[in-house]
């Protein structure tokens, strides 16, 4: 196909050069006119190809959360003061080694709750290297669009999944309440994935609340832990323990935001791409 392509192209150059050496009855054209039947000859060729919007890793980023003004002058002067070596390849490491410390000081609380702080310390980690990986490529002007998006969200994929599994090794709580909570997360990764491609809005917050702000509220939760214990409470399901009361709460908010949003975005895509036979 290129080949047929470019004998098409070098059929069109002589065609114009044969027509200007006839009317001008000359054995060789002038720089002059060489540049205007190379216009001429340009003008005439086929328009690109249109690419395809939803294959564009270009977006427009949605992050209006609670912390978010102390959180971007915070990553900012970050930004400003890392060594050379400190690479957003380097932070994306460190973001999954944060994920599998916190994962490991969570089964670790088995032995103690002093592990706790531990697992707190790893997602200080875990902000730091998740958030600041792009603000750093952004700052440097080394942004890589395409390798930058599929390795930070996978390697997120793969954090949560370290993270949430963590806490359901803990005797804190249940191991399916944990995996329930975890999968909504998940879902609600998923939707906000598949919106951005359809729609070109990555919106990773909502109602003022982010990743930051989930972080925030882990160590509260250990912290809590730690001093308070980890009482019983009656549920519709029977007897539990505070913490599986939170982690079915969060997972019911998650899974409900899910199909309110799975909704709304189905109902605006379809009346956008409505067809005669829909109507």
């Amino acid at each position: 196909m290129v080949f047929v392509f470019a004998r098409s192209i070098t059929q069109r150059f002589h065609v114009h050069r044969r027509a200007a050496l006839k009317k001008r009855e000359i054995d060789y054209l002038p720089f002059q006119e060489i540049v205007v039947f190379s216009i001429g000859f340009l003008s005439s060729l086929p328009p690109p190809l249109p690419t395809d919007p939803m294959s564009s890793t270009q977006h427009v980023r949605i992050n209006d959360i609670l912390l978010g003004p102390w959180e971007r002058r915070a990553l900012q002067w970050l930004a400003a003061r890392m060594p050379p070596w400190v690479t957003p390849d380097v932070l994306t490491s460190l973001g999954v080694l944060s994920a599998v410390l916190i994962a490991v000081s969570y089964w670790l609380t088995n032995l103690s709750p002093l592990f706790l702080w531990l697992a707190s310390l790893g997602v200080v980690f875990h902000w730091f290297a998740d958030s600041l990986d792009g603000t750093l490529a952004r700052f440097r002007h080394i942004e890589r669009p395409k390798y930058g998006y599929f390795v930070d969200h996978v390697t997120d994929a793969l954090s949560e999944a370290l993270i949430g599994i963590g806490v359901g090794l803990t005797p804190y709580v249940r191991f399916d309440y944990a995996m329930i909570a975890l999968i909504s997360y998940l879902l609600m990764s998923v939707l906000v994935f598949v919106k951005m491609h359809v729609t070109g809005v990555f919106q990773i917050s909502f109602s003022k609340f982010g990743p930051t702000e989930v972080r925030v509220f882990i160590i509260l939760c250990n912290t809590i832990i730690f001093f308070v214990g980890n009482p019983m409470v009656e549920t519709p399901l029977g007897t539990s323990t505070i913490y599986d009361a939170i982690a079915l709460l969060f997972a019911a908010v998650l899974f409900g935001l899910f199909i309110v949003m799975l909704l709304l975005e189905g109902s605006k895509l379809k009346k956008q791409e409505r067809t005669p036979k829909s109507e």
